[in-house]
């Protein structure tokens, strides 16, 4: 009988550490659905006033009209949209109807139509402020030089057309231009892979049981 102590001890810890792990992933899980929540429900709240301060940690997301001009101009961050291909998010300095100026990201325009003349002049826009996080290790440095950019970083954008470090991403802009697309923010970008992680423990304390098992059943047979 003391031959299946050590595969029964090992079986029942093992399995209990990797059950604890996909618990600890389901707990995860409901925590990461909650902040999605939250943020969808910032994104289809009423639209403001552009606030006078600004603080990213409470305003991320948060929806906004703006009356004013779309300035010339326009700064080019490449991009790949499913079913659309490569192609640049668009983004122009805006100039507020009490004289602020900001950083408009309009949408995507196909990547052939990168010096195709864009729509400037007086417009209503809904959006929502952002303060993206497009950079990663693989991200390429920008070019101002070339106009191509990799990543919306907020403050050489707005260095380069000489506006406030504010980005409104556009839901609506009326009139509209029909070579942009708005691209609106919403939680798609936001990983939640914690289901995924816990069938990945759960399956490995089974296979974990099982293991066990067939190790006893080996240790039954070298009795016999």
């Amino acid at each position: 009988m003391t031959r299946y102590v050590a595969p029964l001890l090992i079986g029942l810890v093992g399995a209990a550490i990797l059950v604890a792990l996909g618990l600890w992933q389901v707990q995860r899980l409901a925590w990461k659905e909650g902040i999605i929540a939250d943020i969808e429900s910032m994104i289809a709240a009423d639209p403001q006033p552009l606030p006078r301060v600004v603080d990213p940690a409470t305003q991320r997301y948060q929806p906004v009209a703006l009356q004013g001009e779309i300035g010339e101009g326009a700064l080019y961050v490449l991009v790949s949209v499913k079913r659309q291909g490569a192609g640049w998010r668009v983004i122009s300095p805006f100039t507020t109807e009490d004289g602020r100026r900001v950083l408009l990201d309009r949408g995507f325009v196909p990547a052939a139509e990168k010096d195709t003349p864009l729509r400037a002049g007086p417009a209503a826009v809904l959006g929502n402020l952002h303060w993206p996080d497009d950079r990663n290790s693989a991200t390429p440095e920008n070019a101002p030089q070339d106009n191509t950019w990799y990543a919306r970083d907020i403050g050489p954008m707005a260095e380069a057309l000489q506006t406030e470090p504010l980005l409104v991403v556009a839901s609506d802009v009326d009139p509209a231009d029909a070579r942009v697309r708005p691209l609106p923010v919403d939680s798609a970008g936001i990983p939640n892979d914690h289901l995924q992680y816990a069938i990945t423990w759960f399956s490995l304390a089974a296979v974990w049981i099982a293991m066990t098992l067939a190790w006893i059943r080996t240790q039954a047979k070298g009795k016999d």
